[in-house]
């Protein structure tokens, strides 16, 4: 038997209907409570006397696309306690329902705070009103930062990493529970101190997963020193990687050798390569300059003084930091070259004529390219000498981890040149190899092996950051927790910000991205 459909299921409950009016536009409806009495807020004693009435205007959630007044006939009712310091006061509801001085109904208060959550202020309030719920920006973020942050249950395993308020200018740190897959607090910077004492007030936790760097080390064995350190898996894999890019740009000089392109004809360059080529020759001179002040036992300090370069360049200089390689700068016509080199081997030199073949082999550059490039095939004619082309020190590592069958045949031919001439290059791509092998197959027993040969190679460096830091990258290895997740909730993070245009505060990031988990 179907059920009769009554007036006061439209509104919240606890009130019953006396009147309902529309305008076309919007429907006002009157109510009153159900209750007889209401508990005084003072002291907790509920009373049945009536004082007065008035009435209380709220917005409700929309009916058929048009927008809810609510007219509640409120009371106000005397104390009977003689110890209440309230003579009169105001009817209250259920906290579910509405909230003392409420302008909205819960319900709808709830609605306003989770546009907020998913949208931000602006965004929200066009949206809410095509939902026919016109609310502010301004009430919205009011409404954000009122409710602030869930409280989160304590955690026991963590990631901590650090995220931007503006790139390489300032940053703060978000921890994340990795168990329960959500945020649970911003810090407004990155310092230690600050992870500390937060962490401090978190006994609990026994496992905390971080990035390589040492604040975050360091803060959390002051803070938890019987907690399990676990360094990031990918952060470790993209270390290796970049250490052999390092080892590749260290031995550029050997590379240029094997590879037939250490001497540099100035008649074969371009005029912004050969500006290039001359800051490459200053550059030059200012290495050798302060090599040999401080082989006479001249002190860094008199040095920079004496130079008036910083103090960090200097110790990259003597440190063999700043190898400094010049090469002829790539273009677009790399894919290109061999097929050109025929042609102009079978006698085509006219460039235009090349340009609207190559247009048909798939090149999207403009003619001047095959001009200069003509020209410069002319210019090495002349002087009897083809022009030279290194790789960049990225192109040449990309070539040496990837498959042999990816290569092409002058690419394979390069590679097997800097194979034979460097040596030392190919023991620190096996080292690094190695290394990240023994993180995906999670081979903790070949670690010290492992150290043992890559503190005698090209990348020592990163040798001696796993050793200093070699608890946590065996936990890493072992342990089945990293930091993936916390990246995650980084990116989420990022989003909220970019939809505020990089102008929340922390507490509304903090509500934003706490309160939607």
């Amino acid at each position: 038997m179907p059920q009769t459909f009554r007036a006061s299921a439209l509104v919240p409950r606890g009130f019953l209907v006396d009147e309902i009016t529309s305008d076309g536009a919007s429907a006002l409806i009157t109510v009153r409570s159900i209750e007889t009495a209401s508990i005084c807020p003072g002291c907790g004693t509920r009373s049945d006397r009536v004082h007065s009435r008035y009435y209380r205007r709220l917005a409700d959630l929309p009916i058929a696309g048009r927008p809810v007044r609510l007219m509640v006939r409120a009371r106000r009712f005397y104390c009977r306690a003689v110890l209440c310091g309230r003579l009169v006061f105001a009817e209250r509801f259920d906290g579910d329902v509405l909230a003392p001085w409420g302008r909205r109904t819960a319900r709808l208060d709830h609605i306003v705070h989770h546009l907020g959550l998913a949208l931000g202020g602006r965004p929200a309030a066009s949206f809410a009103r095509r939902l026919m719920v016109p609310v502010s920006k301004d009430t919205l973020l009011r409404v954000i930062r009122r409710r602030g942050s869930p409280p989160f249950v304590p955690p026991t395993i963590i990631g901590i990493d650090d995220w931007a308020w503006r790139r390489n200018q300032r940053y703060g740190t978000l921890i994340c529970d990795l168990e329960r897959r959500r945020t649970i607090a911003l810090l407004p910077d990155r310092e230690p101190a600050t992870a500390k004492e937060w962490l401090s007030r978190q006994p609990q936790i026994a496992v905390v997963a971080r990035d390589r760097g040492g604040a975050y080390a360091l803060a959390a064995a002051k803070a938890l020193p019987d907690a399990t350190q676990v360094a990031d898996r990918w952060h470790l894999m993209e270390n290796a990687s970049r250490a052999f890019l390092d080892a590749v740009r260290k031995s550029m000089r050997q590379i240029r050798s094997v590879v037939g392109a250490a001497t540099i004809n100035p008649k074969l360059l371009t005029a912004a390569e050969r500006i290039q080529y001359e800051g490459y020759l200053r550059r030059e001179e200012d290495n050798a300059a302060i090599l040999r002040l401080a082989k006479d036992g001249i002190a860094i300090k008199e040095i920079v003084r004496r130079t008036g370069y910083s103090r960090c360049l200097v110790r990259r200089i003597l440190r063999g930091q700043r190898s400094d390689i010049f090469r002829v700068r790539e273009s677009s016509l790399e894919l290109y070259l061999p097929w050109l080199d025929e042609r102009w081997a079978a006698g085509d030199r006219n460039a235009t004529a090349l340009w609207r073949r190559l247009k048909q082999e798939g090149f999207r550059g403009s003619l001047r390219v095959i001009s200069e490039w003509a020209t410069r095939r002319r210019q090495a004619d002349k002087v009897g000498s083809a022009p030279s082309r290194t790789p960049a020190a990225r192109t040449i590592a990309r070539l040496l981890t990837i498959s042999r069958d990816q290569l092409s045949r002058s690419e394979a031919l390069t590679v097997a040149a800097i194979e034979d001439g460097v040596p030392l290059l190919v023991e620190a791509r096996e080292i690094v190899a190695a290394f990240q092998a023994m993180v995906r197959k999670r081979c903790l027993d070949v670690l010290d092996p492992w150290l043992e040969r890559a503190r005698s190679s090209l990348v020592v460096s990163f040798a001696n950051g796993v050793l200093k830091d070699k608890a946590a990258v065996s936990a890493a290895i072992t342990s089945p927790w990293s930091n993936g997740q916390t990246e995650g909730q980084i990116t989420k993070l990022k989003l909220v910000k970019r939809q505020m245009y990089g102008r929340g505060k922390l507490d509304l990031l903090q509500a934003r991205v706490m309160g939607s988990a």
